[in-house]
């Protein structure tokens, strides 16, 4: 039995030594992102986009405003007078309008309409700080003596574009907007210059600088991008996951409303049976034992036993019905007390030897000595036992023996077997007898009648008193039921004052 458990449970583990279907699995996974990537939308993320552009531009307000400070005071060091001042002011003006408009845009906010109508005017705004580099490309010192005042203005060109493009990297063009003039400025200037190789040098630099940076903000635009998309995902899989918390909520709900319904249903329909099923019981056993008076037609008195026969049938299917019910329902109650599992055994043997000695059957109880007491619920215990017995001799052949064990398991529990040596049952088909309702071909094929729910109430009992049940049949050999109690059932007084054997069960 346990290996069937084992075979049972590995069945629902994943196994992960197996290499995953990569392409169907890429393109469930592609599809799943395609819709939440539609769900989101497009206007959706390039407003995120937006809004993450405006943020920087706030954020690092004093950023450009500083650098052009840091270059004016050089110049004004070096004796560029009052051009350089005049241009830091004119390009720090620029700015400050750029950054009135970020602040307007997050303090009004924007609808998915006029995404592309701003991502225009922003473009528009660095096009016009474009016009303060340009004015700082076409200056010129000559009283300075710099001879290198060319790489010089090269250097903080680029060194502008490198901020812009970490700065404005969540708009894509704004470095090409902010940058391209400049360039254009300073080339025309290097024009007049074309027989020096250094101005050539400083023309290309700046044209490959600014196509390097517009790829590092591009790049880290498709990064900004690809995160807003992971989190729209994240959102609809958080929305997805809350809906399906929700359904199964209801789900059990409405779950458990159907198993008090089902509880009360019961609870009704064992009254109504019950009632008419006393009186058939009870006259048909009049009938049958001619209380009465003498029948004088013996296939009445063949049908008065029938007919009480199957109500007895019929109403042990009812209890056992409502017993296994209040099982599942958790609502079976058992009241623990202290008793020994021999005495209960003995007790089911006196109850069934009438049936067994109608077949023949010899019953051989095999008890341990110095058993001690457990803490169980009596009546639990009984029917535990009587419906093992029941099964054993109704399978048992005519002359067969059935054995009951009671003994001490290695661990310090207490264990019950019953053996026959009927007919056995198919390995595969003992998960199916151990189901309710269940029953395997051999019973089927039995003339006694069977509910099917005799194994389910033992295993379920069994699980009640914190034990385990196991079936062990061979074909052709018999069948062993085999119920084990564990150590903490042991009543612990006894079990210090006399100590428990430890010895395996047979």
């Amino acid at each position: 039995m346990a290996s069937l458990d084992a075979i049972s449970a590995d069945k629902n583990i994943v196994d992960r030594r197996k290499l995953p279907r990569n392409k169907d699995l890429s393109a469930v996974m592609r599809g799943a992102r395609d819709q939440l990537m539609e769900r989101a939308g497009g206007n959706h993320l390039e407003r995120e986009l937006l809004f993450m552009h405006t943020r920087a531009l706030i954020v690092n307000t004093a950023t450009f405003p500083l650098l052009i400070v840091m270059i004016a005071g050089v110049g004004v060091f070096s004796g560029f007078g009052g051009s350089i001042i005049v241009w830091a002011l004119v390009t720090m003006g620029l700015y400050m309008l750029l950054g009135l408009l970020a602040r307007r845009l997050a303090k009004r906010g924007i609808a998915n309409r006029h995404v592309h109508k701003w991502q225009m005017i922003f473009l528009g705004g660095h096009f016009m700080t474009s016009i303060g580099w340009a004015y700082f490309a076409i200056l010129d010192c000559a009283p300075c003596g710099i001879s290198y005042y060319p790489v010089v203005k090269a250097v903080v060109i680029i060194l502008a574009m490198a901020i812009t493009a970490i700065v404005t990297s969540a708009l894509r063009a704004a470095i090409l907007a902010a940058f391209t003039l400049p360039v254009v400025a300073y080339t025309l200037l290097a024009a007049k210059q074309l027989g020096s190789p250094l101005s050539a040098i400083m023309v290309v630099m700046l044209f490959a600088g600014l196509i390097f940076f517009y790829l590092v903000a591009l790049r880290l635009n498709q990064s900004v991008a690809i995160t807003l998309a992971l989190q729209a995902e994240k959102d609809a899989l958080i929305a997805e996951l809350e809906t399906a918390n929700a359904m199964s909520d209801e789900g059990r709900r409405r779950a458990e409303e159907a198993n008090l319904a089902k509880s009360r249903f019961l609870a009704s329909m064992s009254h109504e049976l019950r009632t008419p099923l006393n009186a058939i019981l009870g006259f048909s056993e009049v009938m049958a034992k001619e209380v009465l008076g003498p029948i004088e037609n013996g296939t009445y008195r063949e049908y008065a036993s029938d007919i009480h026969a199957s109500g007895e049938h019929l109403l042990n299917l009812i209890n056992e019905i409502l017993d296994l019910s209040r099982i599942e329902a958790g609502r079976y109650t058992i009241n623990e007390e202290p008793l020994l599992l021999a005495d209960i055994a003995n007790e089911c043997i006196h109850m069934m030897k009438l049936k067994a000695r109608n077949k023949d059957i010899t019953i051989v109880p095999q008890f341990e000595k110095g058993m001690l007491r457990i803490k169980a619920d009596e009546r639990s215990i009984r029917q535990i036992v009587l419906n093992l017995m029941a099964n054993a001799i109704k399978f048992t052949p005519t002359g067969g023996r059935v054995y009951i064990k009671v003994g001490w398991t290695a661990g310090g529990g207490q264990y019950l077997t019953i053996r026959d040596n009927g007919p056995g049952i198919p390995p595969e088909e003992i998960p199916v007898v151990l189901s309710t309702f269940g029953q395997g071909s051999i019973a089927i094929k039995n003339a006694e009648q069977g509910t099917g729910l005799g194994l389910p109430i033992v295993q379920a009992l069994v699980n009640l008193h914190d034990g385990q049940f196991h079936l062990f049949s061979k074909l052709r050999e018999g069948t062993e039921a085999l119920a084990t109690f564990p150590r903490s059932r042991v009543i612990a007084d006894e079990a210090r004052r006399r100590g428990v054997p430890h010895r395996k069960a047979a």
